[in-house]
């Protein structure tokens, strides 16, 4: 059965919200070392449009956000990811000189530690992750732009997944590419997991994956993109009324259930567009749209561009 009359019967053997996310991010091109300072510090980086993470081992010091009103204070055992993309100022005292992270961590190779003023004092591992994804940067905007794990076993089992990455990038064996690049994406599932134990202020796709109900809509939505999906139907499989489901989702995530799923279209649309050479109704098809000229109109309103200027944009980059 169909629709209304069988609303349970998504796929639930496929990949999850937060795993589909992560695969249309494509996390790459990563990169982690060491750094054990002392003394008056700061390390400077530069605006990008990866994914910047700071384990803290020992010690402690400040981190500041070049949009932010006042700097996190980083201690021993905390794990930090930032999503933002601006720059980030690392430092110990607000009146050390600030030095370029990139050329100063650059000095070691990746999984050796960089040492500043002798070190001894602040010990910790910093690393980033790049997005080959076709629109990285607008999945990213969806995550709180500082995640700052908290959980004393979140930390610890983060610290050993840091620190085993840092381990194969030090010392290559057979499979370590392969080993690290699997590594890496554990790490941003276990960093984003940990944020969700207590992501009750935060607000966004991924904060409704706290909420068992909103889960279950969100789960049966990227189960079944391309399914004629109504507000009642979604509500059903909430498990809730059609007026709280709305209310509710609206006020986690900040946007509509419809909208939310609309733009998840998009987004699966303009990978496919960019990677493959499925023709526009193919595509359209593919997230749920019988008209080509609907989903065209759709994928405008999200992406800025049609579907035609988005795939030759996207053969020239």
């Amino acid at each position: 059965m169909r629709d209304g009359r069988n609303i349970y019967r998504y796929r639930p053997n496929l990949m999850d919200p937060l795993s589909d996310f992560l695969m249309l991010m494509r996390p790459c091109d990563y990169g982690f070392r060491g750094l054990d300072a002392a003394g008056n510090w700061a390390l400077a980086f530069t605006a990008s449009d990866g994914v910047l993470c700071f384990a803290i081992e020992t010690g402690g010091c400040w981190l500041r956000l070049a949009d932010a009103a006042a700097p996190t204070r980083l201690e021993a055992g905390d794990v930090v990811l930032l999503t933002g993309g601006g720059a980030v100022h690392l430092y110990s005292g607000e009146t050390a000189e600030s030095r370029d992270a990139q050329a100063f961590l650059s000095q070691v190779p990746p999984g050796e530690v960089a040492t500043l003023n002798g070190g001894g004092e602040c010990r910790g591992i910093g690393g980033y992750f790049g997005l080959e994804g076709t629109d990285g940067r607008g999945l990213l905007d969806a995550i709180p732009p500082v995640v700052h794990v908290q959980s004393a076993t979140s930390k610890t089992a983060l610290y050993s997944g840091v620190k085993r990455l840092m381990s194969e990038l030090r010392d290559p064996r057979p499979g370590s590419e392969l080993i690290a690049s699997h590594l890496a994406q554990a790490l941003l599932v276990e960093a984003l997991r940990a944020h969700l134990e207590n992501a009750t202020a935060s607000q966004g796709w991924l904060a409704a994956l706290s909420v068992p109900t909103l889960r279950r809509a969100l789960t049966a939505m990227h189960a079944d993109v391309a399914r004629r999906w109504t507000l009642q139907d979604l509500a059903a499989v909430a498990g809730m009324s059609r007026s709280s489901f709305a209310a509710r989702f609206e006020q986690v995530t900040g946007q509509t259930p419809i909208a939310y799923l609309t733009r998840w279209r998009m987004f699966l649309a303009a990978d496919r567009l960019a990677k493959s050479g499925r023709s526009l109704a193919d595509v359209a098809a593919s997230v749920g749209y019988e008209s080509e000229s609907a989903f065209g109109s759709a994928f405008k309103r999200v992406m800025n561009f049609s579907p035609r200027q988005y795939r030759t944009r996207s053969s020239t980059q």
